[in-house]
């Protein structure tokens, strides 16, 4: 399983119009095979920075994530939206367990 983590970041005033571009690519992320958990968080003491959690069954599954059309369609949505400095990391990790 991969496990990807990090943030993005874009102007706090810019979130209300963020809200629906970043909901259209978790749930179309969210209906991909292989996609395990996909998920976007507002920091609660930083307005702008996005916690990004994603989990994928394995790299096969996050290739074709990579070439989907929600994806690009992000990705050209990210100037008018002024998000950047995205910071995302990949681990592979053994199953999940209660703690």
């Amino acid at each position: 399983m991969l496990l990807i983590v990090g943030t993005i970041r874009l102007p706090h005033e810019n979130l209300a119009l963020a809200r629906p571009v970043m909901r259209r690519m978790v749930e179309m992320s969210r209906a991909e095979d292989g996609c395990l958990d996909y998920s976007y968080a507002e920091d609660v003491f930083e307005p702008g920075l996005i916690h990004v959690t994603e989990r994928w069954r394995d790299q096969a599954s996050l290739d074709r994530h990579f070439q989907t059309a929600h994806l690009s369609d992000w990705r050209a949505a990210w100037p008018a939206l002024g998000i950047h400095d995205r910071k995302l990391q990949s681990y592979e990790v053994g199953a999940p367990r209660e703690t």
